[in-house]
């Protein structure tokens, strides 16, 4: 029973995990993307369900901002191909919004038990809600798992995509509450020479570990 129930979590900091799989848009290689764009990749627990498709009409409602930050958004359940092309197309005559992102097709939860998303507490056969940020180099950025009961709040996720391209373009992070636009935090002296002339830095500091700088 302990081995049924052993969920397997990618790490962050490492390569995301490879897969194959098919999608409402053909077959999609993971590694592919590698050096060509970001991802965010979500899960959702099933096909034509109440919270899953506000959330489907968000995503596709942010689309085009994640394209504008060049990040592939691709969208996973454990439903067929034939089950998401029906529901893309009910989305699209009932509530006149078109799902513009790949699905992928789980059925054998192969995906899906690679990135964690099948949590047994809850249920053994449907996903959870994961975001997983990948970066351009194929490297797990950040994870967000929420229950099957609550969906996401979108602006986070475009805000977490804006926080990592900042931090890696700047070479800081970025602060609690931070949104684009504010002051982030640049990294900590290393050395004692370092902290004596962090002061002289033009950085605003509130003390000498702790010092912002607008981007």
């Amino acid at each position: 029973m302990e081995e049924e129930n052993c969920i397997s979590f990618p790490a962050l900091g490492e390569p995301a995990p490879d897969f194959e799989a098919e999608t409402t848009q053909g077959p999609l290689k993971l590694s592919e993307l590698k050096g060509k764009s970001w991802v965010v990749l979500f899960s959702h627990p099933a096909d034509f369900t109440p919270v899953c498709t506000t959330e489907f009409i968000a995503f596709a409602g942010i689309y085009d901002q994640l394209k504008a930050l060049n990040v592939q958004l691709i969208g996973l359940s454990v439903d067929s191909i034939s089950a998401h092309l029906a529901w893309v197309h009910a989305i699209k005559e009932k509530m006149g919004v078109a799902i513009p992102f790949p699905i992928i097709a789980d059925l054998n939860m192969k995906v899906a038990k690679k990135f964690g998303m099948i949590h047994p507490a809850l249920n053994s056969t449907a996903a959870v809600r994961c975001v997983f940020f990948i970066d351009d180099k194929g490297i797990m950025r950040a994870m967000i798992y929420y229950p099957q009961s609550n969906g996401r709040f979108m602006p986070e996720i475009i805000r977490m995509v804006k926080a990592l391209q900042t931090t890696d373009k700047f070479k800081v992070s970025t602060p609690a509450n931070w949104q684009p636009g504010d002051k982030v935090v640049v990294p900590p002296p290393r050395t004692a020479a370092e902290m004596e002339k962090r002061p002289t830095e033009g950085y605003e500091c509130k003390d000498w570990y702790l010092c912002f700088k607008k981007v």
